[in-house]
């Protein structure tokens, strides 16, 4: 990146050392010309004779020797004090005679997980990194997020929030939102449900195993929590029919079904509270739309920019 007060942009350097070397041009006379030091033309012309047009570019300004950085063997055991007795950097630094500014900088380089992440009891990391199953279908996070109906004529995002408050009373009800999002490709499917009774989440499940059937997926494992719904003998059952492994997660461990989790809170700011709807009907008509949008167009951060259809052969031409 180029400092904000550099007098010469790459094009600049260009042109200044194609002057000189290329032109002839004096150093002085060049350095005048672009209103640089006759040192900065001589550098850039000197680069430009080397490497070419590359050398133009910013170098990086991390030395190529540090005498001063932490001895490799004691990098190491810093390590093995966090692993094995979970200290942080003050107390390690004042076991080790270290300042702890340097034990964090040597646990950052070594992206050590913050003791924050760790559980206390067998010190496994459970957020800090994040994985993903090899391929679509591994696994597929199944969860149910409670939603709140907008009466008619709009919500407090309408009609103000006291008066929404007062609304509140009308009686509009609640409505569950089904989520089921593939672990690999992030693709998801969902559905608006009045309930979240056994029946309801069996049914939602068919629909959903269709639809990423109909993607060339064949799930193979589901995780969700331990609702009533999902520890049904109609939810064992449908699973075990279609030979699909049913794994829930542990009791007030929410992070483990964390990327249906995180697609509830995306689902709600991008699509239930993105604009003020004036009836609940205008809302759910356009969750087809949003969801297309999801799974085709936009960028997901863990995919590196791309969407989840791109990574699901059968979709990935189905984007228009």
């Amino acid at each position: 990146m180029v400092h904000v007060n550099a007098p010469l942009s790459p094009t600049g350097r260009l042109r200044l050392a194609r002057c000189v070397v290329d032109q002839g041009w004096p150093l002085r006379r060049a350095a005048e010309r672009f209103q640089v030091a006759v040192s900065t033309a001589a550098r850039w012309s000197q680069r430009y004779r080397v490497g070419g047009v590359a050398a133009m570019a910013d170098r990086s300004s991390r030395p190529h020797y540090s005498p001063a950085r932490t001895a490799i063997r004691r990098e190491r055991r810093i390590v093995s004090m966090r692993v094995t007795r979970r200290w942080g950097p003050a107390r390690i630094g004042y076991r080790l005679g270290i300042a702890p500014s340097t034990v964090h900088r040597v646990l950052t380089r070594y992206r050590v997980p913050r003791l924050a992440e760790l559980d206390r009891a067998t010190g496994r990391p459970i957020r800090a990194r994040r994985y993903e199953h090899d391929a679509p279908g591994d696994l597929v996070h199944v969860d149910i997020k409670k939603l709140g109906n907008i009466p008619d004529g709009g919500g407090h995002k309408v009609l103000g929030r006291e008066r929404g408050k007062r609304d509140r009373k009308r009686g509009v009800g609640y409505s569950y939102l089904h989520n089921a999002v593939d672990d690999h490709s992030r693709l998801a499917y969902t559905e608006v449900l009045p309930d979240e009774r056994r029946e309801t989440a069996v049914a939602f499940w068919t629909r959903a195993q269709a639809y990423f059937a109909a993607a060339g997926i064949t799930v193979s494992r589901v995780l969700t929590d331990n609702g009533s719904c999902y520890r049904s003998h109609s939810w064992r059952d449908l699973l075990r029919n279609n030979d699909i492994v049913h794994k829930r997660t542990r009791p007030y461990r929410p992070q483990t079904n964390g990327k249906v989790e995180r697609f509830n809170r995306t689902l709600l700011d991008e699509w239930a509270y993105a604009r003020p709807y004036q009836r609940e009907q205008d809302r759910r008509a356009d969750l087809p739309r949003w969801l297309h949008h999801y799974n085709h167009h936009r960028g997901h951060t863990a995919l590196r920019g791309h969407p989840p259809a791109s990574r699901v052969p059968n979709l990935s031409g189905q984007n228009s």
